[in-house]
């Protein structure tokens, strides 16, 4: 009882606080919707960015596998750090001088708009496929492992699973659909506190409890019966090798921060450069930090169960949440837990609804239809979205090497074609529009292919650099050969105020260099 009084307490004050801080707010206009007006700051964007990358994927995920494979798999958090600082040091001006809302119209302004409908037609099977599923599917199962959803109602786990996700996904959908960006934004700064006060709490009292009530002799127990596990160095053969940080690693992060949709469209809502900035180098901070919240559980599970659950390993979080948090607490966390996954959710959805209006309805459809109209577009594609993804959830359990590791191989297919059209069009002005289709369809095929139709023998984020770079030969070789019309932009002045936040370099430096630094603490 007192579980649930604590959830739904914590989940109804975030609602409300939504609503309170909305109410006045003018969401029938397409910036209103879709980019909050251009009204946010950079602590709001930060918690939103955080809240919209880190979910149920990376709290089961990334303890499963760190769990299982050790500290190696904190180069999915920390690297991240460096990818925000160039995205807001270099692609941050570029895309606030154009006054975007999508990724996509930098596209049709650099190419042409077949190749921005052509990624945006990739952009929404991407999110259907890998993302919205896996987030939907790893939330039920948290949540699952809290309320005894299954047991409460008389069914089977997977029929509880099932509940859970159609639940979830409502639920969700309601945030994203009538809200807009700033519901969705605001809501994810509370619940961003929230994850952190709560995802803390998971480790320290799982240290408390080893130490006897000392969290640092808890430490170093775990430390001293597994120190293979802090290793950072990944061996060749690893789930995640050191020399991938060097090949498509970077390039996968340099893509999901600098011009991913679903992230940076906060920072395409910011009220000015500044604060757009600091929204994202914020975020880059909690990076460094979040492995305590998102890797370090799993390796303290190894200290209590071995290897007892390697064959289950997105379900050791889940286990070890029930087996130290206080019972008081569990509503409270499960709220958490909620608030996570309906953050990246929504988020993913706006974003989705947001892509489908501006980049397909409005310029394919009815290019003449009203700011109301695209709004309304928006919440129906949004509707569409997240039914197609509560049908596929239940599809992507048992994933051999974990849910985070197949959602990071699925991710993969989009991920990177999309990256290396837009990296030619930032730095090598001669590829062409023909050019960068011709890259993108080359690129996700060879993909495919070599990851899930041919063994290859090569580790998927070694194939995500060989991709990358034989797409930019193919797109450079086919452009000049094959010369089309030179790009031009339409020149126009920006909508918001350029000048940048006076601490962002400084700030992006002791980043780079924090994250250097973990790596030769824990890499000696």
């Amino acid at each position: 009882m007192l579980t649930a009084l604590t959830f739904i307490g914590f989940t109804l004050f975030v609602a409300f606080f939504s609503w309170y801080k909305l109410r006045k707010d003018d969401i029938r206009s397409r910036d209103g919707y879709f980019l909050g007006g251009r009204s946010l700051t950079g602590g709001v964007i930060a918690g939103s960015m955080i809240l919209t990358n880190i979910s149920t994927e990376h709290l089961i995920g990334l303890n499963g596998s760190a769990y299982k494979n050790g500290m190696i798999i904190i180069a999915w958090e920390v690297t991240s750090a460096i990818a925000l600082v160039i995205a807001a040091l270099y692609f941050l001006p570029i895309y606030l001088k154009m006054g975007l809302t999508t990724i996509p119209q930098y596209l049709e302004n650099r190419y042409d708009s077949s190749t921005k409908t052509l990624v945006a037609f990739l952009l929404m099977v991407s999110f259907v496929v890998t993302l919205l599923p896996i987030v939907l599917y790893t939330g039920a199962i948290n949540l699952e492992s809290i309320f005894s959803v299954s047991e409460v109602l008389g069914v089977s786990l997977s029929e509880g699973i099932w509940i859970t996700v159609v639940t979830i996904g409502v639920i969700g959908s309601i945030y994203a659909i009538f809200g807009g960006l700033k519901a969705v934004a605001l809501s994810d700064s509370i619940n961003a506190i929230g994850l952190v006060i709560g995802g803390l709490m998971v480790p320290i009292f799982a240290l408390w409890d080893i130490g006897e009530g000392n969290i640092i002799d808890g430490m170093s127990k775990v430390y001293a019966f597994a120190p293979e596990k802090f290793n950072v160095i990944g061996k060749a053969d690893s789930v995640l090798p050191f020399g991938t940080i060097f090949t498509g690693l970077m390039i996968n992060q340099l893509y999901f921060w600098g011009m991913n949709q679903t992230i940076i469209q906060r920072a395409f809502g910011a009220k000015n450069m500044a604060e757009a900035q600091k929204g994202l180098l914020f975020t880059g901070i909690f990076k460094i930090l979040i492995p305590l919240i998102i890797v370090l559980p799993g390796i303290i599970a190894y200290y209590y169960y071995k290897d007892q659950y390697y064959d289950n390993q997105d379900f050791i979080y889940p286990v070890l949440l029930m087996r130290v948090m206080p019972f008081g607490l569990l509503g409270f966390f499960a709220a958490v837990v909620l608030g996570a996954i309906l953050s990246t959710f929504n988020s993913v959805l706006n974003s989705a609804a947001t892509i489908f209006s501006l980049d397909i309805y409005k310029k394919l459809i009815n290019p003449n239809c009203s700011d109301r109209r695209l709004v309304r577009v928006g919440r129906l594609s949004s509707l569409v979205l997240a039914l197609f993804a509560i049908g596929i959830a239940p599809l992507v359990g048992n994933a051999p090497e974990g849910l985070y590791q197949l959602m990071q191989q699925l991710n993969g297919i989009f991920f990177i074609p999309i990256a290396s059209i837009l990296i030619a069009g930032f730095f090598i002005p001669k590829v062409t529009a023909r050019g960068a289709k011709i890259g993108l369809v080359t690129g996700l095929t060879f993909y495919l292919l070599t990851s899930f139709v041919f063994d290859s023998g090569i580790h998927f984020i070694h194939i995500w650099a060989i991709e990358f770079v034989m797409n930019l030969v193919l797109m450079v070789t086919v452009s000049h050969y094959f010369p089309g019309k030179p790009n031009t932009f339409v020149s126009q002045p920006p909508v918001l105020e350029m000048k940048p936040w006076k601490y962002a370099k400084p700030v992006s430096i002791t980043l780079c260099l924090v994250t250097v630094l973990i790596y030769i603490w824990l890499g000696s």
